[in-house]
C-alpha cells in the first residue's frame, strides 16, 4: 500500500426534503450573499429553484441568480460568473445542479477570489499558485461527476479548443446538500451517462498493478457492483427512491479520494474523453463509454492480474485463466454500457473523425506527446492514436 493523504471535508446532507435545509446550510458556512449557479431551466420548471432560494430568505440570505450553464461548461461563463459575484459582493457560490453547474460554481469561487488572476491561464493551467477561494455549497440534481464531493474540476476552452481539469483542495465544497428524488425527472440517457462516469472515477483508480491495498479494493468492487445492480433499475423505473439513493451515494464516494487510497489514481480514459468532448461537444459520459472498451482491450496485458479481480469480483467471471477472466470482465463492462444506452464506439457516439482527427485527438490527449498516460504502461500520442482508431472501427 503507497503512502497517502485522506481528506474529504464536506458535509453531506442526504435524503428526502433535504433542499429545504439550503438556507440553514449556508448559514452554517457563514455565507450571507450568495450567487445561485444553475443550468437549464429543469431547476426552474420543476420548483427547486424557488423551494431553494424560500429556504435562503427565510434565513435572511440575499441572493442572485446566474442561470445557464451548459454541459462540457465553458470558460467563458464562468468568467462572466466571475464579474457577476465580484459585482453582486458574493461571499458564497451555491451550485444548483450537476457537475458542470457545480464546476462552474468551482470556477467564478476561484476567480471572484483571485481577481487579479486569469481564470485558465493562471488558475487553471497553474501558472500562480491558487492559495484561497471562495465557499462553495451544492445542491445536487444529478448523479454522477462525484463534483460535490471531489478536489476536482473541469472547464472546457472554446477559443483553444481544449477541455481541462484542476485538482485543489480549494475545489472542496462546504457542504452537499443531496435529495435522490431529484434526480426522478432526468432523462434516461442523462442518467446513463452518470452511472457511466461513476463507473469510470472507480475504475480509473483501480487498475494500477503492483500495489496490495486490499481494504481499498474492496470498497471499490463493492461499489462498482452497487451502481451496476442499481443502475439496472433505475434504468426500468427512475422512481425506485431506494435505488436512486444507492447511486447517488456512489457518485460522491467514487470521487472523493476513498476508492484510491493506497493505490492512487490513472485518469487515462478520462483525457481520450475530454479530447472527445472538446472536439465534438459530446456527452462526457457518453465520451467515456465509447472508448472504454477499445482502451482496456489495449491496455490490459499490463495488469491481467488488475482486469482479472475485476472480472471475477464484480462480474463474477468464472474463468480460472486470468487472461480470459479478463477479457470476460471487458466484454461485460460493454454490454453493460450498452444495456443502460450508451455509445461503446465513436460511431455510435456520434462522430466521424478523419484520420487527422485521430491524430488531433491523440496530441490533445497527450498535450502534444509530452504527456503519457496510464501507470500501466506508457502511452504516447501515437499508442493513444491506435486506441481511438479501435473505438473507430
Amino acid at each position: 500500500m503507497q503512502n497517502f493523504v485522506q481528506y474529504a471535508p464536506t458535509e453531506v446532507i442526504f435524503g428526502k426534503g433535504t433542499e429545504e435545509q439550503t438556507g440553514a446550510a449556508v448559514s452554517k458556512w457563514g455565507g450571507s450573499r450568495v450567487l445561485i449557479v444553475y443550468g437549464g431551466g429543469s431547476v426552474v420548471r420543476s420548483g427547486l429553484l424557488k423551494r431553494v432560494e424560500e429556504s435562503l430568505e427565510r434565513e435572511n440570505i440575499i441572493y442572485e441568480e446566474f442561470g445557464g450553464v451548459r454541459p462540457n461548461p465553458r470558460l467563458e461563463f464562468a468568467e462572466e460568473g466571475v464579474k457577476k459575484a465580484l459585482a453582486f459582493k458574493a461571499d458564497m457560490i451555491l451550485a444548483v445542479g450537476g457537475g458542470s453547474s457545480i464546476d462552474t460554481a468551482k470556477g467564478i469561487a476561484h476567480g471572484a477570489a483571485n481577481p487579479d488572476l486569469k481564470l485558465w491561464d493562471d488558475i487553471w493551467m497553474k501558472q500562480a499558485p491558487l492559495t484561497r477561494s471562495l465557499p462553495v455549497g451544492v445542491v445536487l440534481t444529478i448523479p454522477a461527476a462525484g463534483s460535490e464531493m471531489s478536489d476536482s474540476a473541469v472547464l472546457t476552452n472554446e477559443k483553444l479548443g481544449r477541455k481541462a481539469g484542476l485538482n485543489s483542495e480549494f475545489n472542496r465544497v462546504k457542504f452537499a446538500i443531496m435529495n435522490p428524488e431529484l434526480a426522478f425527472t432526468l432523462p434516461a440517457f442523462q442518467l446513463a451517462c452518470g452511472i457511466t462516469d461513476i463507473m469510470m472515477h472507480t475504475m480509473e483508480r483501480y487498475f494500477i498493478p503492483g500495489i496490495k491495498c486490499q481494504l481499498t479494493d474492496e470498497i471499490a468492487e463493492g461499489l462498482l457492483r452497487t451502481v451496476v445492480e442499481n443502475g439496472r433499475i433505475i434504468m426500468k423505473n427512475k422512481e425506485d427512491y431506494d435505488a436512486m439513493a444507492e447511486i447517488m451515494w456512489c457518485s460522491s464516494i467514487s470521487h472523493n479520494n476513498l476508492t484510491e487510497a493506497g493505490r492512487g489514481k490513472d485518469f487515462s480514459v478520462h483525457k481520450l474523453g475530454h479530447a472527445l468532448s472538446a472536439k465534438y461537444d459530446v456527452a462526457h459520459g457518453a465520451s467515456l463509454a465509447a472508448v472504454w472498451g477499445s482502451w482496456a482491450k489495449y491496455i490490459y496485458g499490463g495488469a491481467v492480474d488488475r482486469f482479472a479481480r475485476y472480472a471475477r469480483k464484480v462480474w463474477g467471471a468464472e474463468q480460472e485463466d486470468d487472461q480470459a477472466a479478463a477479457l470476460t470482465g471487458i466484454a461485460k463492462t460493454v454490454e453493460f454500457f450498452r444495456f443502460i444506452g450508451m455509445p461503446v464506439s465513436l460511431k455510435e457516439l456520434g462522430v466521424k473523425p478523419s484520420a487527422d482527427d485521430l491524430k488531433a485527438l491523440a496530441l490533445d490527449a497527450t498535450r502534444n506527446d509530452t504527456l503519457k498516460l496510464t501507470r500501466i504502461r506508457p502511452l504516447g500520442a501515437r499508442e493513444v492514436k491506435e486506441i481511438f482508431e479501435l473505438a473507430n472501427q
